[in-house]
């Protein structure tokens, strides 16, 4: 089976869930005897094909065109159509970002094929990939898989594989072919206008290595400069389980879960909070996971790489001071 991973740049950058992506297309290989391509398209995208190809795939594939370098669903589609109908692959993902959702349904019906969006999982069933997604916000899973003949489509959501497992090339670098699409502006009937910009306060907590979460266990919201102060010594980012966000504890963009964000970082502390599965959906890709709860039955224990039973308001203090005191020492 061939693999195509989609990948994505953002003004420049690469979006951080490509390599989870590739991740993910990496072990779904592993595991059925595949091989794995990986796909970057824009102007000037040399830098970042050189870039893919240090990991561990078969090819990279280069596409450059003028109209691509601004994103739009038609151009998208019109390339990428071309791509695999070129380079005809049997499986082809993509991280389920923004963009991803706006054209990648529409390439799929261009193929007259289906899509899986949003996947948190897949099983290798006798030679059958199953892909996993959550339904009814996080409160249940389906199996589902794919009916007709490839290519098929899929997205994994952020956080369901983690990047920093992503094997380098064992050779040290792949061949990069560039390919050759045909794009006219006539095909493409939208303008991209400037991009969306958040606001200066606001933080993208997908990109944080370090998060301390708080739930209900924070009992009010002057209590919240605690565990302020707790993630400042550690060099990382407040959040929050829904609940104190409902309660304009903290503002949304802070909110972690199925209504929230989903992150993956390399620590991620939970304080006071119970491990309601709406919540749980949003964190369970972090590295390691440290839960601090009073209530020694809570469902965050479950799956908490490390877990205490103790007052977060004695601990939070104390671990704050024995931070600060070793940044001194």
């Amino acid at each position: 089976m061939k693999i195509l991973v989609v990948t994505e740049l953002r003004q420049g950058k690469w979006n951080n869930a490509s390599f989870e992506t590739l991740a993910a297309a990496q072990q779904i290989a592993k595991d059925t005897s595949s091989t794995v391509s990986a796909l970057v398209m824009g102007k000037g995208v040399a830098a970042f094909a050189d870039e893919l190809a240090a990991k561990n795939v078969a090819e990279v594939l280069s596409v450059q065109h003028d109209l691509l370098e601004a994103y739009t669903p038609d151009g998208y589609c019109v390339a990428l159509k071309q791509v695999i109908e070129s380079a005809q692959p049997d499986l082809v993902l993509f991280p389920h970002t923004y963009q991803v959702r706006d054209f990648a349904p529409k390439l799929a019906a261009m193929l007259g094929k289906g899509m899986i969006g949003d996947c948190i999982g897949y099983r290798n069933e006798g030679g059958k990939l199953i892909f996993v997604r959550q339904m009814f916000q996080g409160k249940t899973v389906a199996d589902v898989t794919f009916a007709g003949a490839a290519p098929w489509f899929g997205s994994f959501q952020s956080g369901a594989f983690r990047a920093d497992l992503l094997a380098a090339h064992p050779s040290g670098k792949a061949p990069v072919n560039a390919m050759t699409v045909a794009v006219s502006a006539q095909q493409i009937r939208t303008q991209p206008l400037d991009l969306f910009k958040e606001a200066k306060s606001a933080v993208d907590l997908t990109q944080a290595s370090l998060i301390v979460a708080i739930g209900r266990g924070i009992k009010a919201p002057e209590n919240i400069p605690q565990a302020v102060a707790l993630a400042k010594a550690l060099g990382g980012e407040i959040a929050a389980s829904r609940p104190i966000c409902d309660e304009g504890w903290l503002p949304m963009e802070r909110q972690i879960g199925s209504s929230g964000q989903t992150v993956a970082p390399k620590l991620y502390l939970a304080l006071g909070i119970s491990g309601a599965i709406q919540h749980v959906v949003g964190m369970k890709g972090a590295r390691t996971i440290v839960a601090i709860n009073k209530d020694s039955n809570a469902p965050i224990f479950e799956i908490a790489d490390y877990g205490v039973v103790g007052d977060i308001f004695e601990i939070m203090p104390a671990l704050t001071e024995a931070l600060e005191k070793a940044k001194t020492s």
